[in-house]
C-alpha cells in the first residue's frame, strides 16, 4: 500500500531541493552580491565585552597562537576537519589581545579577499552567524590602529553578511540556526548606529521563536536536553550584550532564561552534566554555571519536558515518561520511552547510550534505536521508526514517521516509597501489547526496585521481549552463579547487585555513544518469549553485602 503522506513529503522535498538549487545559483550571481551592499557604518555605539563569547562557544584549543602562524598560508592550511571552526572565528577569544592584532588583521584581510562574496561553505548559516558574532565581539582589537581601507572593507563585509541573513531568515526551518542568526543580527543593531533597526527586528523574531519552540515551563518541544542548554546559552548571551550596551532587556527574554535555568536545575545529574535522553550528549554546564548558581530552582512539577526526576539522599533517577515530540521537532529524538538513568553516590550506574551525531551518521542511526536505551524492545524492533527516504531526510531532517501515546503517569511518595509509574502504547499496533514501568526507591531499606509489565491487548501474536539496562562504561559487571543477578563493580570494595525475579539474565556487549567517540560497555539483558498472557518482571538494584 502506497503511503500517500510519504509521497506528498517526497514531492515537497523535491520541490524545495530544486528551489534551493536555483537559490544558491542566484546567491553566486553578481546581482545578488550587489543587493547585499548597503550603507557603511560610521559610528560604533559600544565595544562588546569579548569574553562573553565564552558563553556560547566551548572552543578550547589552548595551543592556538597566531604569532606562530604565517598569515599568508593561514587559509591554505585549513582542512575539512577544522574548517568550520576556523571560518566561524570562534578561536578569537583565545588569541593574545596585546600582541596578535597585526597578524589578526592580515588573516581577516586575506579572508575578505577570498570570501567577501557568497560561497556555499564559508557562508553556511551557522558558520556565518558565528563569524559575525566573533568579529563584533573582537571589533576593538581588530580595528585598533587599522587604516581606513581595512576598516571600511571589514565593516562592509559584516553588513553584507548580515543582510544575507536578514534576507533568508524566513526560509530557515532549523530553530538552532535561527537563534544563531537572530543573535548575530541583534549584535549589529546594538553596535552600529545606522542599523539600530536590526535590534528591534531580531528581538521581535526572537520572541516568536521562543513562543513556538518552548513549552510553558521553558523546556524545548524537541524534548532534547542538549537543545535546552544550547538555547539557554544563546539567550543568556543576548541578555548580557543587551545589558552591556545599556539597553533595556526585554521581559520575555528574562522570563525564558529563568525558566530554562530552572529546567536545567531540574534535570542536572549528580556529575554536573545533562541526562542522555532524546538527542543529548555528555555535556557539562561549566559555561553557564555561574548563572545556575544565581538562579534558585523553584520547580514544583512532578516532571518537566516529559522527564520525571526522583532524588533522595545519595540516590538520583530520571525517567522518560512522555510521548515523542511532533514531527517538525523530532530530528534528534531517540526511540526510548520509559528509559531511565540511575545514579548512586554521584556515580552513574544505569545509562542510555547517548546520541552519536558528533561521531558519524552510522553512530547517530544506532543511537536512535530502542535497543540503545535502558528500556524494552520487542522482536528487535524500535518502538519509533524514522524517515528513511534520503530526499525527505535531506530537507526535513531525521524526523520520526510514527508516534505513540504515554498514559497513566502517576507519582508516589508515601509509606517510605518514592517513585513513578507510566505506560505507553508504542508496541500496540504492531505487536498487540503495551508496556508499563514502575520504579520506586525504598527509603527504609535503601534500594531501588522496579516492575516492568507487558500487557497483551491482542492475543495470538508471539513476541520476543528484551529489557536492557545499559551500564556506565566506566564500570564493570559480571553475571553471578545464580543466573538471575549481576554484580556491578563501582570501586575496589564497593559494588551493587542487580537481581531479576524468576528470570535469567545475560551480560551483553554494547556501545556508548554519548561522547565524541565510541566506547565499549555492557548491558544487563532479560529476554524471552511471550504469546497469550500478561507478564510482570520484578527487579531491584541494591548494595552488595
Amino acid at each position: 500500500m502506497i503511503d500517500l503522506k510519504s509521497v506528498y513529503l517526497y514531492l515537497i522535498a523535491c520541490q524545495i531541493t530544486l528551489i534551493n538549487f536555483f537559490k544558491k545559483l542566484y546567491f553566486l550571481s553578481k546581482n545578488y552580491n550587489s543587493s547585499l551592499k548597503s550603507e557603511t557604518p560610521q559610528q560604533i555605539y559600544y565595544n562588546p565585552n569579548p569574553f562573553l563569547l565564552s558563553i556560547i562557544t566551548a572552543y578550547n584549543n589552548r595551543s592556538f597562537k597566531i604569532n606562530e602562524i604565517d598569515p599568508n598560508v593561514f587559509w591554505h592550511e585549513e582542512n575539512k576537519k577544522n574548517a568550520e571552526q576556523m571560518h566561524s572565528f570562534f578561536w578569537l577569544n583565545l588569541i593574545n589581545r596585546r600582541t596578535d592584532q597585526k597578524k589578526l588583521r592580515k588573516i581577516i584581510h586575506i579572508w575578505i579577499i577570498k570570501n567577501s562574496k557568497y560561497k556555499t561553505k564559508t557562508w553556511e548559516t551557522s558558520i556565518l552567524s558565528g563569524r559575525i558574532i566573533s568579529w563584533i565581539l573582537n571589533i576593538d582589537i581588530i580595528l585598533t590602529n587599522s587604516n581606513s581601507d581595512f576598516k571600511n572593507n571589514f565593516l562592509n563585509c559584516i553588513i553584507n553578511q548580515t543582510n544575507h541573513l536578514k534576507k533568508n531568515i524566513k526560509f530557515e526551518k532549523d530553530f538552532s540556526k535561527k537563534v544563531e542568526i537572530l543573535t548575530a543580527i541583534i549584535l549589529t543593531g546594538l553596535v552600529f548606529k545606522e542599523y539600530k533597526e536590526n535590534f528591534h527586528i531580531a528581538i521581535k523574531e526572537l520572541k516568536i521563536l521562543i513562543h513556538t519552540f518552548f513549552d510553558t515551563d521553558g523546556f524545548p518541544l524537541s524534548r532534547n536536553p542538549s537543545d535546552l542548554l544550547f538555547f539557554s546559552k544563546y539567550f543568556i548571551f543576548c541578555k548580557e550584550v543587551i545589558k552591556d550596551s545599556q539597553k533595556y532587556v526585554p521581559e520575555f527574554l528574562d522570563d525564558i532564561i529563568e525558566k530554562n535555568l530552572n529546567c536545567i536545575h531540574y534535570i542536572k545529574t549528580p556529575d554536573g552534566q545533562l541526562p542522555l535522553f532524546n538527542g543529548s550528549c555528555s555535556l557539562n554546564l561549566n559555561q553557564i554555571q555561574k548563572y545556575l548558581d544565581n538562579c534558585a530552582s523553584n520547580n514544583k512539577n512532578d516532571y518537566l519536558g516529559g522527564l520525571f526526576k526522583m532524588k533522595y539522599k545519595n540516590h538520583f533517577l530520571i525517567l522518560d515518561v512522555d510521548k515523542p515530540p511532533i514531527k517538525k521537532f523530532s530530528k534528534s529524538y531517540q526511540s526510548g520511552p520509559l528509559s531511565f538513568e540511575y545514579f548512586l553516590d554521584g556515580i552513574k550506574i544505569i545509562t542510555n547510550s547517548g546520541f552519536g551525531n558528533e561521531i558519524s551518521k552510522k553512530a547517530e542511526l544506532l543511537s536512535r534505536l530502542t535497543a540503545s536505551q535502558s528500556t524494552l524492545t520487542i522482536n528487535d524492533t524500535s518502538i519509533t521508526t524514522f524517515e528513511k527516504n534520503k530526499m525527505i531526510k535531506k530537507v526535513f531532517g531525521n524526523s520520526i514517521q510514527n508516534s505513540f501515546k504515554s498514559f497513566n503517569v502517576s507519582v508516589k511518595n508515601e509509606n517510605g516509597i518514592i517513585g513513578c509509574a507510566a505506560s505507553n502504547n508504542g508496541y500496540e499496533k504492531k505487536f498487540g501489547c503495551t508496556h508499563k514501568r514502575e520504579i520506586y526507591l525504598d527509603k527504609k531499606n535503601n534500594y531501588l526496585k522496579g516492575a516492568d509489565h507487558i500487557f497483551k491487548v491482542k492475543d495470538g501474536y508471539p513476541i520476543r521481549y528484551a529489557f536492557r539496562f545499559h551500564i556506565n562504561p566506566q564500570l564493570s559487571v559480571i553475571k553471578t552463579m545464580g543466573g538471575n543477578s549481576a554484580l556491578i563493580q563501582i570501586a575496589k570494595n564497593k559494588s551493587l547487585v542487580f537481581t531479576i525475579d524468576n528470570e535469567s539474565l545475560e551480560i551483553e556487549k554494547s556501545i556508548f555513544l554519548g561522547e565524541k567517540k565510541i566506547l565499549d560497555n555492557t548491558c544487563i539483558t532479560i529476554s524471552g518469549n511471550l504469546v497469550n498472557k500478561n507478564k510482570v518482571f520484578n527487579w531491584e538494584i541494591r548494595k552488595s553485602i
